[in-house]
């Protein structure tokens, strides 16, 4: 009896083991990444030519006062003292204040980050639910007419400029056919209606049962997540496409349609089955390029996000906003990067 509870033990222990050392990995991995992450923004602060002291006391400051204001900053210390000073900031979420509205960047951010989340999250959903379909549609019946389109319309997603894109789909479906709302996230009359919760309008007025807010919220939203979407899109169909026809050409779909399994049972059974772990890290990659990537839709749609938010204080010269902003986007790729990766232990078994 006490043999077999040793035996079980040991057997517990042994498939504990590869967990856990993937899991001592994988927070090493991410511990090292975001140690570099802030580095290489403390050192871009420190490089950049703008003079944080002038930006905040401005040029016609005595010289007491840039002296006090200097000192204040810590910019007198040795930089190696001043990058733990803020190391220690950011791991408690301070980045500082902001030049342009005297507020903590922290609370900017958590205020306009929810927009580009709301933006980008219905744009990757666009992008999956149509651009799987069609890459596995293209694979299977390859060379057809199908397999075309699929090809140019990847084609075109790559090559047109967004911002292009974005104005001529102003031009069009807001300005000429009154079909979407126009840039911003709402217009003037439901503002301030629906409390906020997640700062995501479509779920806040989802919850507060506001559909005329949502309607409006929707119409505004529609046009820059497709063109998110579309170039999600363009990526996602081109990846699947090309995993698909390396399993189409496999010997194992040979084997399963020679025993008599129906087409759609080798081609979503198995070939798609076998490919689901190489879309995981290829959905989270263009998840995460949404995030960081929509700056010039944001503009061009006026869309509060933290895309928005980073240009203008780029253009402002407040490098507190700049650098909180990028340690942020930073740090939503090393999640999703460890996110996708989680997925891999989970539906392959061989990574275990």
């Amino acid at each position: 009896m006490a043999l077999s509870e040793n035996n079980r033990e040991r057997r517990v222990r042994a498939s504990l083991s590869p967990w856990l050392k993937g899991v001592l990995v994988a927070l090493g991995s991410v511990s090292i990444t975001m140690l570099g992450l802030l580095l290489i923004t403390f050192i871009i602060g420190r490089v950049m030519p703008i003079d944080p002291v002038l930006a905040i006391v401005g040029e016609r400051a005595s010289q007491s006062t840039y002296d006090a204001v200097y000192e204040q900053l810590g910019l007198d210390k040795p930089l190696l003292v001043q990058f733990l000073y803020y190391l220690w900031d950011v791991l408690h979420g301070d980045f500082g204040m902001s030049l342009l509205n005297a507020r903590p960047v922290s609370e900017d951010i958590a205020r306009v980050f929810p927009a580009t989340l709301e933006l980008a999250t219905l744009g990757t959903l666009i992008g999956v639910l149509l651009g799987v379909p069609l890459g596995v549609i293209a694979a299977v019946r390859r060379g057809s007419w199908i397999d075309q389109i699929a090809r140019v319309v990847a084609l075109v997603g790559y090559s047109m400029p967004i911002f292009w894109l974005g104005l001529m789909g102003l031009l069009i479906f807001y300005g000429v056919l009154g079909w979407v709302g126009g840039p911003g996230r709402l217009d003037i009359f439901y503002q301030d209606i629906v409390p906020t919760r997640t700062g995501m309008i479509l779920i806040d007025s989802a919850i507060a049962s506001e559909w005329g807010v949502f309607r409006n919220a929707f119409s505004h939203i529609i046009l820059p997540a497709t063109l998110l979407g579309y170039y999600s899109l363009a990526y996602i169909s081109r990846m699947t496409r090309s995993f698909m026809l390396e399993q189409m050409s496999a010997e194992y779909i040979t084997t399963a349609r020679v025993k008599g399994m129906s087409e759609r049972q080798v081609i979503w059974g198995h070939a798609f089955r076998n490919i689901r772990v190489q879309l995981i890290t290829v959905i989270a990659l263009s998840y995460a390029n949404l995030l960081e990537g929509s700056v010039l839709t944001e503009i061009i749609f006026s869309w509060p996000g933290i895309g928005s938010y980073i240009t203008t204080a780029l253009l402002s010269a407040d490098m507190n906003a700049v650098l909180g902003g990028t340690v942020v986007v930073g740090l939503i790729f090393i999640c999703l990067n460890l996110f996708s990766d989680l997925l891999y232990r989970v539906f392959d078994p061989r990574s275990k």
